[in-house]
């Protein structure tokens, strides 16, 4: 289930499907739910949550390779939303309430700002542990939304962050208890919703246009 929420000048985009993954039907909500946040009139803001233990565990692997599914378009069909947050006409701030693994860890970094919960949850990109290769959109986003020497950490060590080591390498902003980590997000975007404007998406692209074309698969390999 995924719900979209208005609290205030803030939209609250909640994810709750177990562990979160883009399965064919999250990916689905997320666009019409996306649509719907896009189309509200200014001022507004976005904040995007998960549920339980998970902010989102990434690709539906088993999906993936279950062989109902073109997997070029699946992936590019997340890469998808992965940029249309990160080009967002307004602010948009990840209420990272638990885990963040994989593409869900960079969908929270595709977020202008990223609130983490403090006592319980990780961040990681595992891929160098299962032996998985990044597509270019992925790493160039991690490389433009992170320190040099974070990002390569992150890629090269599959390193496991809770939210005081996030908090550490710059990886999120702000750490929250569990009760807080969605009011928190809610109260910082609502301080910015007034800069709500269709040209904030063209500022965003071009400060992120190798991102932009690498997520579209438009990239120089």
């Amino acid at each position: 289930m995924l719900e979209l929420d208005q609290q205030g000048e803030v939209w609250v985009l909640r994810v709750d499907e177990g562990e979160n993954r883009f399965s064919a039907e999250v990916i689905r909500r997320w666009n019409e739910l996306l649509d719907e946040a896009e189309a509200a009139p200014a001022p507004k803001a976005l904040v995007t949550t998960g549920s339980g233990k998970f902010y989102s565990n990434g690709l539906d692997l088993d999906f993936l390779q279950s062989g109902e599914v073109d997997s070029a378009e699946y992936l590019g069909s997340v890469l998808a939303i992965m940029s249309r947050i990160l080009t967002f006409p307004a602010i948009t701030v990840a209420a990272m309430n638990g885990h963040a693994f994989g593409a869900g860890a960079q969908l929270a970094l595709a977020h202008d700002y990223r609130v983490m919960r403090r006592d319980r949850g990780y961040f990681c990109m595992p891929e160098i542990d299962l032996g998985m290769s990044l597509h270019p959109g992925m790493t160039a986003l991690i490389q433009a939304r992170l320190p040099v020497q974070t990002a390569h950490e992150v890629i090269a060590t599959g390193t496991r962050y809770p939210g005081e080591l996030a908090l550490e390498r710059r990886i999120v902003d702000r750490l929250e208890d569990e009760a807080t980590v969605v009011s928190s997000a809610v109260e910082w975007a609502a301080g910015l919703a007034a800069k709500a404007s269709p040209v904030m998406s063209r500022l965003k692209a071009e400060m992120y246009p190798q991102v932009v074309a690498a997520l579209a698969g438009t990239a120089a390999p």
